[in-house]
């Protein structure tokens, strides 16, 4: 533990009270883990085991409960394990949560009591400096949301990535494995990650495309898929040279895997999202929504770009001796939108439950929206590639359905689609036959500036659902509403009295937590924990 960690904590002795002698007890210990970004590999940001939450008691006797200090930016979504045993400790439910200064922490989720706190930078180094770029700033160590496995190691571990910058000025990107229940590295971690790939686009040498730490962050949440820990990669604002990389690398070796380059043979096509993590179906298949940067617009026979550049698409990805591009799609006018800065890449993506069409037959889409302000929808067994032409091989698309564009991923909740773009309500689009509705069935009253809003569900299987929203303004607002009619506002902490509520300045991509009667959210130098 770090000397200078604060915990400020209100109403800890009744809270206290209610974890040793009420029924609330058993509920929150045997609540649901939140251990990847947006819940689950599909991203749909839902907790459909939240039995303490509910739109009457959000709305009567929701609260601030406490906030714990970081010493950074925690631009990460902050993850949950409940139950967890630690040692001479007992059982508790534990947050982690990662900060910009290279740091994680675990601590308890109903009181604020650190466990465990560790710095992953080396003797001699410093976060990286924002590389002359204001989207992460002043420092940048650990930006995409790592990812925990119960069953890794001896007690569970929790993956991540960190920059870091050495006394020589020599700038690091490394994977590492922590022992949930203490922090300690596992597994031989940490990694340094290196890597290159066949291409002769930036940053090549020798015919290969060479991945340079100091031009790129990991900004999406981690994956991590039959085995494989994902990582993926965007640039510092632009700046090139940079291509959009995935890199795999085993759970419990930590040996590299796969990697793939979404641009070889070109530039950009960088992958950020916004903080969305590239999601997986259960087969194991990838998909990316892929950032503004070179499509060869001219094909291939199978249809595919002709030197392997998927700038500003969604791309499919299988594991076959590496990882490989199998499907794909972007619009007629792709090469316009990257060279007016207007990438698709800006959201996440997000994949449907399987849904039945107007035949009766089972469809498996996913969803994804960027800076064009269009909502797409692709089936994912057929994306439909590439029409100079038109769009007409895309499974739906919705134009102009969101105002504001996307920063920001989707959520999903018993047949409803909910986006929210920026300078914009949150709009909920219904699943009919397969199909979204052309326009929304519900919305809410009140406008999210820059970025908008990435919203996550909170209900106990399809009952008493409530839509959770974080506000990024100077002071920070969390937001409830009833999820099958937004219109209803439950909660607004800026509402309470005397200030009562607020938990600090906002902070641009960040997903709210929902687990056992309680919502985290992180801030720029804080995680606040909100329930009853």
């Amino acid at each position: 533990m770090q000397a200078g960690l604060r915990l400020s904590v209100s109403g800890t002795v009744i809270l206290l009270s209610l974890l040793s002698f009420g029924p609330f007890a058993s509920a929150a210990l045997g609540g649901t883990n939140v251990l990847t970004y947006r819940n689950d590999n599909s991203r749909t940001a839902q907790n459909l085991a939240e039995t303490i939450l509910t739109p009457s008691n959000v709305k009567t006797s929701f609260k601030k409960l406490f906030t714990v200090s970081m010493d950074g930016k925690v631009d990460a979504q902050p993850l949950y394990v409940s139950g967890l045993s630690i040692s001479n400790r007992g059982v508790h439910n534990v947050v982690f949560a990662a900060t910009e200064h290279g740091s994680t922490y675990a601590f308890d989720g109903d009181t604020g009591a650190l466990y465990w706190h560790r710095s992953l930078l080396k003797k001699g180094e410093t976060p990286s400096d924002d590389r002359g770029c204001g989207q992460v700033t002043p420092e940048i160590g650990i930006t995409g949301t790592p990812v925990i496995d119960l069953k890794a190691g001896a007690h569970g571990t929790i993956y991540m990535v960190a920059m870091s910058k050495d006394s020589g000025g020599n700038y690091h990107q490394r994977l590492h494995a922590l022992d949930i229940t203490s922090g300690a590295e596992e597994f031989g971690a940490p990694v340094e990650i290196e890597a290159s790939y066949p291409g002769t686009g930036d940053n090549s040498s020798g015919g290969k495309v060479i991945f340079d730490p100091k031009q790129y962050k990991s900004r999406p949440g981690l994956l991590l898929a039959n085995g494989v820990v994902y990582s993926s990669w965007g640039s510092h604002c632009d700046i090139r040279p940079y291509t959009g990389w995935i890199i795999g690398y085993n759970e419990l070796t930590l040996k590299q895997e796969n990697v793939f380059n979404f641009a070889p043979n070109g530039n950009e096509a960088g992958v950020w999202g916004s903080g969305g993590g590239i999601a997986a179906d259960s087969a194991g298949n990838l998909f990316v929504s892929v950032a503004n940067g070179t499509f060869d617009t001219t094909l291939n026979k199978q249809k595919f770009p002709a030197k392997s550049d998927f700038g500003n698409a969604f791309v499919k990805l299988v594991v076959s001796n590496g990882l490989k591009a199998v499907d794909y799609w972007t619009m007629d006018n792709t090469v316009s939108e990257s060279d007016a800065d207007e990438d698709l890449g800006s959201g996440g993506v997000m994949l449907l439950p399987d849904v039945k069409d107007i035949h009766g037959k089972i469809r498996h889409l996913g969803t994804g929206a960027g800076k064009d302000k269009n909502i797409y929808v692709f089936d994912r067994d057929n994306m439909g590639k590439f029409d100079p032409s038109n769009n007409s091989t895309l499974y739906q698309e919705l134009p102009s359905a969101l105002p504001g564009g996307i920063w920001s991923s989707p959520a999903w909740f018993d047949g409803t689609v909910y986006y929210g773009s920026v300078n914009d309500v949150i709009r909920a689009f219904r699943v009919s036959f397969a199909k979204l509705s052309s326009s929304p069935t519900s919305v809410t009253k009140h406008a999210f500036p820059y970025p908008g809003v990435s919203p996550a569900i909170s209900a106990n299987g399809t009952a008493n659902a409530i839509l959770w929203a974080v506000e990024n303004t100077d002071t920070a607002v969390l937001h409830a509403y009833n999820a099958n009619d937004l219109a209803t506002e439950l909660y607004n902490s800026n509402n309470a009295p005397s200030g009562r509520d607020h938990f600090g300045a906002g902070n641009k991509f960040i997903t709210p937590t929902i687990a056992g009667g309680k919502v985290y959210v992180g801030t720029t130098n804080s995680v606040a924990a909100f329930g009853l």
